[in-house]
């Protein structure tokens, strides 16, 4: 990204034009009580954390602290890492062709310090957007400190300078997010010699290259990620680490159902092909949600690797997918998901939870069992069976109906008219949507709710379901 032609550039036009130098911390300190003083959320698209996570994370940000976020996988710690770079200035100037973003009033970098003691006021500059000052490595056993912190560049000592001249050092990934927000991800999984090269960093504000009398005195915002039980269970962290992080904020899954909806709608993407719309009904959405909530809760499901959100948004796709799937082969342009296209939520779910299961075969039938109940949590949240005691009725008058995915809509949405006591009900979850694919996606809903309460016997015939009475 290009910037304004109209900021200064050379030192000297800098200073004229009345710009200060602050610390990165207090740049976002002072960006963040602006948000804060504005009622504004620091970030945008991350929910269920108004009242729990983003009090704690103001609290760091306004103390100027360095910043560990704990959690299991899918909290969104890394969307609200990368998210802090909205905290900084928009433009920031540094001493051109530095680097590690030097400072031009207070150039730390042999390569900055000469050129401004060379060229004075004269001195140009460039201009560095916020999204450049952020920096990001994934912690894996094999990073080195050449990567974090820096090392010799033989080239450059090829080229003729001395192994004392501090240019021939190459800068790792720390020095050259300078003056900007650095974030290690899986922090535990750093080796304890790299962890302890960071000590420097967090307390010091400089670095130290193996024997060389180099002190970059560097001014970096430190944020990093980590599951809790790496963090504070395994040893996996040294202690002195741990004390110099000013914050420690422990991110959650969503705490309500109605939460873990809005953010799978905000997240999954929209099925969009030619000549078909999609809907998805809110008591289905409402289902995926609580797929995820009770999986949380299961002792049949491994708590310590979590059940990501992704898991809610990957079925919320998944879902659609397989009822635009049948739709298509039944030349239907409107797709609504039924309860029969949970059947193709496998996919998506069982690469996401890890089954605590002795017995081989058995993680299918968890996982099938977690789906029936989330369909029956939701049917005795969203309708009164009493109501549907004609419906009932029908069945035991030796009514049977046939669900599944080679049964049209409109022939689904034909029974709301024919059976009594069904249509109210129906029209009470279509939200106003008559389509045939909505009325069917409300009868098979009513008809599975009937038969997981143990109102209605349903046979499995190949892709075919059959309702009846109990006998």
């Amino acid at each position: 990204m290009a910037a304004p032609s109209s900021l200064p550039s050379t030192l000297g036009a800098l200073r004229e034009s009345g710009w200060e130098s602050r610390p990165v911390k207090e740049e976002v300190r002072r960006n963040a009580v602006t948000k804060i003083r504005a009622g504004e959320p620091l970030f945008e698209g991350v929910l269920g954390y108004e009242q729990t996570v983003m009090p704690q994370l103001e609290n760091a940000l306004l103390a100027g602290h360095d910043v560990v976020f704990l959690g299991e996988r899918g909290q969104a710690k890394t969307r609200m890492i990368r998210s802090l770079t909205r905290l900084l200035d928009e433009w920031m100037p540094i001493v051109k062709g530095s680097e590690i973003h030097d400072d031009p009033y207070n150039p730390v970098s042999r390569y900055a310090r000469d050129l401004v003691e060379e060229m004075g006021e004269d001195t140009e500059i460039d201009w560095v957007h916020r999204d450049e000052r952020f920096g990001e490595k994934l912690a894996t056993p094999d990073t080195s400190i050449a990567d974090l912190i820096g090392e010799v560049d033989p080239i450059k000592v090829a080229e003729g300078r001395y192994l004392s001249d501090e240019l021939t050092l190459h800068y790792g990934l720390v020095p050259r997010t300078n003056r900007g927000i650095f974030a290690i991800n899986e922090l535990p999984d750093l080796s304890e010699r790299i962890q302890v090269g960071l000590l420097n960093v967090l307390e010091e504000r400089d670095v130290q290259i193996r024997g060389y009398k180099v002190r970059l005195p560097l001014d970096v915002m430190l944020v990093a990620s980590a599951n809790p039980e790496d963090y504070t269970n395994r040893g996996r962290i040294i202690t002195p680490l741990k004390d110099r992080f000013g914050s420690q904020i422990r991110t959650h899954y969503p705490l309500d159902v109605e939460t873990e909806m809005i953010i799978a709608a905000q997240e999954s993407t929209p099925l969009q092909a030619e000549g078909i719309h999609s809907a998805m009904p809110s008591y289905m959405s409402q289902i995926v949600a609580t797929l995820s909530h009770l999986a949380r809760q299961s002792p049949h499901v491994n708590q310590r690797s979590g059940v990501s959100v992704r898991l809610t948004v990957s079925n919320h796709e998944v879902l659609i997918a397989n009822a635009a799937r049948r739709a298509l082969r039944h030349g239907e342009d409107i797709v609504v998901p039924r309860v029969s296209d949970l059947d193709a939520l496998a996919a998506s779910t069982m690469g996401k939870i890890e089954i605590e299961s002795l017995d081989d075969g058995r993680d299918e039938v968890i996982a099938e069992h977690l789906v029936k109940a989330a369909v029956l949590t939701v049917f005795r949240e969203r309708t009164d069976p009493a109501m549907l005691r004609d419906v009932i009725d029908a069945f035991e008058e030796g009514r049977i109906v046939d669900a599944g995915d080679d049964i049209s809509s409109a022939d689904l949405a034909a029974l709301a008219e024919e059976m009594p006591g069904l249509k109210a009900q129906v029209v009470g979850l279509t939200d106003g949507d008559e389509s045939a694919a909505a009325m069917a996606a409300a009868v098979e809903f009513l008809l599975e709710g009937l038969h997981l309460g143990k109102r209605l016997n349903k046979e499995h015939v190949g892709s075919r379901s059959s309702y009846r009475a109990r006998s």
